[in-house]
């Protein structure tokens, strides 16, 4: 009876994974152009809650996505649904999308480091200059 029961939990166990790969859409996105349109849709999706510069917020920026990349939502899901049948090139396509994000970012730090330094050295310059000024309007009364 035990041994059973374990052939029955065993033949349950297997049949609960799912192996299902589905078949390729006819408009099946490339994996580069996917790995794109990811990153764009995580952009787009963190930046429907930031105000734009007309002030506006709460903007579903994604239909834009969709145009740029001359897409619908439907192609979209069909690709998404493929991939996500087939795990390793799903993980490669996140992980590349990844990667290109954290590019930008450190890309776009730099560049805000350079900009505030600059800034910094300025207002720096400022400071001495008045500093200066002072010196040589103290000197000159002195002289007078």
């Amino acid at each position: 009876m035990k041994k059973i029961s374990y052939l029955l939990l065993f033949i349950f166990m297997v049949s609960c994974t799912s192996n299902t790969i589905y078949k390729k859409p006819v408009d099946l996105i490339p994996k580069d152009s996917m790995s794109l349109l990811v990153q764009e849709l995580m952009l787009a999706s963190s930046a429907e809650f930031l105000i734009n510069k007309n002030l506006q917020r709460n903007i579903n920026y994604m239909p834009f996505v969709y145009d740029r990349f001359k897409i619908d939502s439907a192609r979209f899901q069909s690709s998404n649904l493929y991939y996500m049948s087939k795990i390793d090139d799903y993980q490669r396509i996140f992980q590349d999308a990844e990667n290109s994000l954290k590019q930008q970012k450190d890309y776009y730090d730099a560049i805000t480091k350079r900009l505030d330094s600059i800034r910094k050295d300025s207002i720096k310059n400022i400071g001495t200059k008045k500093l200066e000024l002072k010196k040589d309007s103290i000197s000159k009364d002195s002289i007078e």
